[in-house]
């Protein structure tokens, strides 16, 4: 049986362990269970020594040196936990390994210590300025902005954690002060005389490759430059397209025949109705025999595609097969490079995605209306509007903006004392 007793109005307890001749002391203080031993056997003594005891812990509650909140070191552990459980099998891996490394590698060795409440504005500055004076220390260089900006969204995300619980009852100011407004730049595209020079290259590559066992590559890059500039894919929606996911039809309104693609991308399942344009191409591209089997395939698992037929061979693509199972990074680089179209007037440089931006740009150009174009490229009007179509000379009205209010006649003196007699 535990021998136990009380002291200072129940606030602090003096109790003996079994088999124990040392008298304990305990106190729920600023939120949490302490205790420790007197080392004492008398209990007069262990009474004196656990209310000074006592008495030390409210001297370093008033000195800040103990917290009666949950530190940020508290509340980054519980979003983590969180984040991993709500978040699995939603968010990419790597993403998630992210935010413990940001969290526990950057945030919580600054942070770490403080109460929740004492992350302030000025605190966040803090942390700023330490991460550039650490980073120029260490690299010589200041951190890139989408680092800082990755680490600042970690942060707020923990504080939200504490808000959602009750620990905090606002959140600090995150802006950045001192930064000039950012400069929306439009994404790099191919304008109509560059698109064509480059789709000559391809094709020019395609007809007379430079190494003979690379034409099938060289050929497949053409058509992948004419189906995406064609359609307004994001790459990865072309990667992931099997052949089955494509119908040729006839548009009985457009009097043409086009694609009709059942998408497979970040948004889901979405669809999109291609440009005449990539017909003929989607053609070459399921009839042209391939390898038995292609390495570094664009398959979501990341192996190679391949069948049973064996090594050497060539086989006609099957309705299950990838469109484009490999992507030709480096020629594509090569050419841009031969071509001198790799960056833009902006310096941007030339991606893949710049042929998804090109097919956007071009249909503003000839008069598209936004909203369909927003709804067959499964983005928003307001994301068009932002990086597309405010550098298009075609999308301001001449007419719209030269309005001129018509002048009045005005009337002589002589009609002028007519009309007042």
């Amino acid at each position: 049986m535990t021998e136990h007793h009380t002291i200072l109005g129940g606030k602090v307890h003096v109790y003996k362990r079994p088999n124990s001749s040392l008298w304990q002391c305990s106190s729920y203080f600023a939120g949490k269970n302490r205790r420790t031993s007197t080392k004492e056997e008398s209990l007069s003594n262990a009474k004196e020594i656990a209310e000074d005891w006592y008495l030390q812990l409210r001297g370093k509650l008033r000195g800040g040196e103990i917290k009666s909140e949950k530190t940020f070191r508290d509340v980054s552990e519980h979003y983590l936990r969180e984040f991993d459980i709500i978040t699995q099998g939603q968010r990419n891996k790597r993403y998630v390994e992210g935010q413990h490394w940001r969290s526990t590698g950057r945030l919580v060795p600054f942070f770490g210590n403080l109460g929740i409440s004492e992350i302030t504005s000025g605190r966040i500055q803090e942390y700023r300025l330490h991460r550039y004076q650490e980073a120029l220390t260490r690299y010589g260089k200041p951190p890139g902005h989408s680092t800082m900006h990755q680490e600042i969204v970690t942060l707020r995300q923990t504080l939200k954690t504490a808000l959602r619980h009750g620990w905090l009852d606002r959140l600090p100011d995150f802006s950045e002060p001192y930064r000039k407004s950012p400069k929306i730049s439009h994404r790099a595209w191919f304008s109509p005389e560059e698109y064509k020079q480059f789709y000559k290259a391809t094709r020019k590559r395609a007809q007379e490759p430079k190494k003979r066992g690379f034409k099938w590559e060289a050929e497949q890059l053409h058509d992948y430059v004419l189906f995406a500039v064609n359609t307004g894919l994001r790459p990865d929606e072309a990667w992931r397209l099997q052949f089955r996911d494509v119908t040729i039809v006839y548009d009985d309104d457009l009097k043409k025949t086009i694609l009709e693609i059942e998408v497979r991308g970040k948004r889901g399942v979405g669809y999109c109705k291609s440009m005449p344009g990539a017909v003929l191409p989607f053609k070459r591209l399921r009839s042209r025999l391939r390898p038995a089997r292609v390495y570094g395939a664009n398959a979501p698992t990341g192996t190679s595609d391949s069948t049973a037929v064996p090594n050497g061979q060539w086989r006609t693509p099957e309705p299950t097969g990838l469109i484009f199972p490999k992507w030709q990074r480096k020629l594509f680089k090569t050419i841009l490079d031969e071509e001198k179209l790799r960056f833009d007037r902006e310096g941007q440089p030339r991606t893949a995605y710049s042929l998804r931006h090109t097919y956007i740009c071009l249909r503003l150009m000839e008069g598209a209306d936004i909203y369909q174009i927003a709804k067959n490229c499964r983005t928003s009007v307001e994301m068009i509007e932002k990086y597309y179509a405010s550098h298009i000379k075609t999308s301001l009205d001449a007419v719209a903006i030269n309005v001129m209010r018509p002048k009045k006649r005005r009337k002589s003196n002589e009609a002028s004392l007519t009309d007042v007699a």
